[in-house]
């Protein structure tokens, strides 16, 4: 029987995981985690042999959540993740495989099988001196996004080098972000965590789990009932402030 714990901080990502392995025999699901925090208290406490574990969470990365785990030995890990730029050579290592968002069914299957036949002894082998690797690796693609003064955006046989300045705010449309500009829509393969990381901060704000807005094209701000408050943008398109992000967005605009 392998104990399986699944950790993501997207309710939707979590409930494909969890609706596949209920198609997997020999498989127990010990819970979910919708954060970092919480994954490390459970993996400590429940000592899964596997977890489902994605990289970009909104309080921690799931590279941190590996370091600070005290189980052991160490379970096998899969990384769910959308950073199809360095993955597909980052995690071909024994005892780490990953899913690529979206994946198939027929791929989640296939990771399955490899992990029946890695052993508990495999998996904790070198474990820290990889997560290191892939930590690194991490750390540098993201700085690289960072130095970047343009977007790079493909378009067919065209790669568009956008001004972020031009940005009016990003939305999430499954593991692609939408970015609006004025009179345009550009589609690019990229979390909003990634990107928000990318972009100023001075200028760009998460404002929801599925959307970034550049503070200058904010027109207006409208407050509605049960406190709730939306960003009128410079098109008059309305994205609703989360509770969890409002408290940070009313700061940036000085209310």
């Amino acid at each position: 029987m392998i104990k399986v714990l699944v950790i993501d901080d997207e309710e939707l990502a979590r409930k494909r995981v969890l609706y596949l392995l209920r198609q997997v025999p020999d498989v127990e699901v010990l819970g979910e985690c919708s954060n970092g925090k919480s994954a490390i208290a459970e993996i400590d406490q429940k000592r899964p042999d596997l977890i489902f574990l994605d990289i970009n969470m909104k309080d921690m990365n799931g590279f941190e959540v590996l370091q600070k785990i005290t189980l052991s030995p160490k379970p096998i890990v899969i990384f769910v993740t959308a950073y199809d730029n360095y993955a597909l050579k980052a995690f071909d290592v024994d005892a780490f495989d990953f899913l690529l968002k979206p994946f198939k069914d027929e791929r989640f299957f296939r990771t399955i099988e490899k992990v029946r036949k890695i052993s508990a002894n495999e998996a904790d082998q070198n474990f820290e001196k990889r997560i290191i690797e892939l930590f690194n690796l991490y750390k540098t693609k993201s700085q690289k996004m960072e130095a970047l003064d343009k977007l790079p955006i493909k378009q067919g046989n065209k790669t568009i080098l956008l001004n972020p300045e031009d940005i009016m705010y990003i939305t999430a449309s499954g593991s692609y972000a939408e970015i609006f500009v004025e009179n345009k829509k550009y589609v690019l393969r990229e979390t909003l965590s990634n990107l928000c990381e990318s972009l100023d901060s001075g200028k760009f704000i998460r404002i929801h789990r599925s959307s970034i807005v550049n503070l200058r094209h904010i027109k207006e701000i409208v407050h509605s009932e049960f406190s709730e408050i939306d960003a009128r943008m410079a098109d008059n398109t309305l994205l609703r402030v989360s509770k969890s992000y409002k408290k940070d967005f009313l700061e940036k605009v000085g209310i």
